[in-house]
């Protein structure tokens, strides 16, 4: 008995040994999917239990991780988090928001195909159903040729907004079809949320880093920012949401609450539910941008902030842009109590969205092909960002930090404060590389030495590019 003890811890931990080896090798590399244990079982003919106390152990030293109803992976390497901004409350005053072209740059390089596109928050080709969305179209079209030809006036094709419904149950709320509007993407429901919500001059809080394009939105609305820290560990600071609050009158707050652009981070459901708390307190509306909320790596779909709403105060939008198809520009809005007014506005300033896309994307929410097509983009933006990150972490500059996100795909990365962003990213442009620098997430100065990369555009092909890049920083830095 004792002997057959011995061999049996022998053979678990010379598979723990063999599956470290290959792992160390690049056999399997960060992010990567491992064999199941009983793949391995049987090309090792040991038992079940044999393998999984060597997986055990390997999680236990942080070297792969398991997730649910999908496997086990490689980890990304251990990386430090970008620093929490260093804020104070209360000295947060309203700013005017300075003129800025380089974002419209980034993402016009997009759809350059000369260009590797580490700027844009934009979808990997291999994640978007193009063959299928055609077909669907092509056959909806034929059977409705009255519907995809006319208007499709606000609020938007019905069939569409039911089952937008029926997927916000799973983030928690109970949302009437006929209080979602249809937009002409995520952008257009934000600026139809905020136009509701604001008027020139008004005061609007925002989390801070932010998506660019929302910044440059801002302006065009003559509004003034309040910008509210986020930690990219935890997420927005509600304290020092609450401690500003006290002291200004924003018309309006805009969160994006899951899986935020950029850094990647979700507020857990305990922050969603306070911050909902305070800004009903200080009856300040909520705008909260969900677009990545259906990006979680795991099958797991986190909750919206809405689902706390017990005023319709809470302004929701998405888009099935990240995870369908971009060309398609098929948003939404849940408007709350102001959706009339939402409504008036989308006639004003667009008419309708097309017919053709919203009967496309009903009928792939219908037939239930969109969630096995999430369960299998989550696997490839896992994957994609983690590789990515553990490049980064070989090519960049010591003392270089990371995000760890668990949605999405982009990655926020802190460089040596020597190296400038803005320096970098006209560097990169010479070699044929789009990066998004740090400064154009903010009005202030705290991120000039940050850059988003969107890692949904990683692949082996590009991997020059980014040690390219990581051989500029690194003489940025030196030449300082």
């Amino acid at each position: 008995m004792k002997r057959e003890t011995q061999d049996k811890k022998y053979r678990y931990e010379e598979i723990h040994d063999r599956m470290m080896r290959m792992v160390a090798k690049g056999v399997y590399r960060p992010g990567e999917r491992m064999p199941s244990i009983r793949e391995l079982s049987r090309s090792m003919g040991v038992s079940l239990n044999t393998v999984k106390q060597a997986y055990l152990l390997l999680e236990d030293q942080r070297i792969i991780e398991s997730r649910p109803q999908s496997g086990y992976y490689v980890r990304p390497r251990g990386f430090d988090l970008p620093r929490q901004p260093d804020f104070s409350g209360p000295d947060l005053s309203p700013v005017q928001i300075p003129s800025a072209h380089i974002s419209s740059q980034i993402l016009s390089h997009a759809a350059d195909p000369g260009m590797v596109p580490f700027g844009a928050a934009i979808p990997a080709d291999e994640c978007i159903p193009a063959a299928k969305l055609s077909s669907i179209m092509a056959s909806q079209c034929r059977r409705q040729l009255h519907d995809s030809t006319a208007y499709s006036m606000p609020p938007g094709h019905v069939r569409l907004r039911v089952q937008i419904a029926r997927r916000l149950t799973l983030a928690g709320c109970d949302v009437d079809p006929d209080e979602i509007l249809i937009t002409t993407g995520a952008c257009e429901a934000v600026f139809l949320a905020l136009k509701t919500l604001c008027r020139p001059g008004d005061t609007l809080a925002i989390g801070s880093p932010v998506y660019f394009n929302f910044l440059d939105m801002f302006r065009e609305l003559s509004l003034k920012i309040l910008e509210i820290p986020s930690s990219p560990e935890t997420g927005l600071c509600l304290d020092t949401l609450e401690t500003t609050l006290t002291s200004q009158k924003p018309a309006a707050c805009l969160v994006i609450s899951n899986f935020n652009n950029p850094l990647g981070v979700s507020l857990t459901d305990t922050k969603k539910e306070e911050m909902v708390r305070i800004l009903a307190r200080h009856k300040v509306p909520l705008v909260e941008d969900d677009i990545n909320g259906d990006l979680s790596f795991v099958n797991v779909r986190p909750s919206v902030a809405r689902a706390w709403d017990k005023r319709g105060e809470v302004l929701l939008c998405g888009s099935f842009s990240k995870t369908l198809a971009p060309g398609y520009r098929v948003g939404w809005l849940a408007g709350g109590r102001f959706r009339e007014q939402a409504f008036r506005l989308k006639m004003m300033v667009s008419l309708a969205s097309a017919s053709p896309t919203q009967l496309a994307v009903a009928e792939f929410l219908h037939s239930g092909g969109y969630e096995h097509h999430l369960r299998h983009i989550r696997r490839i933006y896992a994957n994609k960002t983690a590789a990515m990150a553990d490049a980064i972490h070989r090519c960049f500059p010591a003392g270089t930090r990371i995000t760890k996100p668990e949605g999405g795909f982009t990655l926020w990365v802190e460089m040596p404060e020597a190296v400038d962003s803005m320096v970098l990213y006209e560097k990169a442009m010479a070699q044929g590389i789009s990066i998004a620098p740090g400064s154009l997430f903010s009005t202030t100065s705290h991120f000039r030495h940050y850059v988003r990369l969107n890692a949904a555009a990683w692949s082996d092909r590009n991997a020059w590019a980014l040690e390219t890049l990581g051989k500029m920083a690194r003489t940025l830095m030196d030449s300082s």
